[in-house]
């Protein structure tokens, strides 16, 4: 999957699960730059990343997340693609 195209899949889940449609997706960004994204919402972005790009996550992978850009990196690796 190219760059554009999973940071696109990925602006819809932010986007969906966040309620919010003029959402930018950085890699610095936290659950502190969006004020709708706490614990029950973080929770359900994963599920929805999970759903969305055919993954599952470990508990520790999930905790040890700090940014968007974490998550980004995450999921390439889960997906074979080299960061």
């Amino acid at each position: 999957m190219k760059k554009e195209e999973m940071t696109g899949k990925l602006k819809s889940v932010f986007q969906k699960v966040l309620e919010e449609n003029d959402i930018t997706i950085t890699r610095e960004m936290t659950a502190q730059d969006i004020e709708k994204w706490d614990s029950l919402r973080h929770i359900q972005l994963i599920s929805e990343v999970e759903r969305a790009f055919g993954i599952k996550f470990k508990l520790r992978e999930v905790l040890s997340m700090k940014n968007v850009g974490d998550l980004i990196d995450l999921i390439q690796a889960k997906q074979g693609v080299p960061a």
